[in-house]
């Protein structure tokens, strides 16, 4: 089994940065964020392989960066210039070799 502990999550304004944290349980190929708003489909927000090849939405590129430190099994999803529109709980997420795996998610919420 893989578990992910998440963090950073929490209120921030419009215009504010929040940096969410995803410790893996153990070494993963691709890590990435996901995200889910009431009523609308879970979408990748951004991933990357333990290579460095990144993939961001194109909703958030140029605001959001994706890294990942893989001598602790960790990713990181640096959000500045947040919006309103990117309110919506936060998955983490890693693949290999044909397994999808799914941290429990945490909450972003951008509000005046």
């Amino acid at each position: 089994q893989v578990q992910f502990a998440e963090s950073g999550g929490g209120l921030v304004q419009p215009g504010g940065s929040l940096r969410l944290s995803c410790v893996a349980s153990r070494s993963i190929y691709t890590m990435g964020w996901y995200r889910q708003a009431p009523g609308n489909q879970r979408e990748l927000v951004a991933s990357i392989t333990e290579a460095g090849t990144t993939n961001y939405a194109d909703s958030v590129k140029g605001r959001f960066t994706i890294d990942r430190d893989n001598a602790k099994n960790t990713v990181y999803l640096q959000m500045n210039s947040l919006k309103p529109e990117d309110t919506a709980v936060y998955y983490c997420n890693g693949r290999t070799w044909g397994e999808n795996y799914w941290g429990q998610g945490t909450q972003v919420t951008v509000s005046s």
